[in-house]
């Protein structure tokens, strides 16, 4: 039979190993295809003076899924109900995964969020116009949003490249992880559907971040 030092190491093993999974366990938020758009590009495509309205909120704070949807259009095919993402911004902005790519007939680089130099451009189809991006369509790079607190306590800060696990029957490790940090944000790692699929992940499954 096992003595009572043995059975209090293991007992602390596991518990270091669960406190562990605790600190570095990130929730995931999978991405659709979706788009951004500039409040002039918004009103080309349904009208002037055109507002976007709320569906649900998105995990980050302020961030939300609005009721309106466009086509996306590209040399080889489209997809409908591509659904805006809201805020307005600046400058509007298409999200697809790979496979999407091969559909409409472009190769999107994998960029952040906002670098769109030299991005190839799509048609945005609305009921009341078209826009004609000649830039904006990326593959976005795969992220984890987090407040510097939580940075903080995990050793990293913000545009660090972290390697991060998934578990069950798909496990996998994903590189090149962009770390991105802000009090604006809640704690979420962003992948497109590919990458999802390729892991068995879901909305709200966990993933770990690797120690160094």
């Amino acid at each position: 039979m096992l003595n009572d030092a043995l059975i209090r190491l293991v007992a602390q093993r596991v518990m270091e190993k669960v406190n562990e999974y605790n600190t570095f366990k990130i929730p995931v938020g999978v991405s659709n295809r979706h788009v951004h758009v500039s409040q002039k590009d918004l009103e080309t495509l349904f009208g002037e003076g055109f507002q976007l309205t709320k569906k649900s909120d998105l995990k980050q704070p302020g961030q939300y899924a609005c009721n309106e949807t466009v086509t996306i259009r590209g040399p080889k095919g489209e997809f409908e109900g591509v659904r805006i993402l809201g805020p307005v911004r600046k400058q509007s902005q298409i999200e697809i995964s790979k496979t999407d790519s091969f559909r409409l007939g472009v190769r999107p680089p994998i960029r952040e969020s906002g670098d769109l130099e030299g991005t190839p451009g799509l048609e945005m189809i609305g009921p009341s116009g078209t826009v004609p991006l000649h830039q904006g369509a990326i593959i976005a790079l795969r992220h984890i949003h987090m407040r510097p607190e939580q940075a903080a306590a995990l050793g990293i800060k913000d545009k660090d490249l972290v390697e991060v696990e998934t578990f069950g029957e798909r496990y996998g490790v994903f590189g090149d992880v962009l770390i991105r940090v802000s009090e604006d944000y809640s704690l979420e790692m962003h992948v497109d559907v590919d990458e999802a699929n390729a892991c068995a992940l879901d909305n709200n499954d966990y993933v770990m971040i690797r120690k160094k």
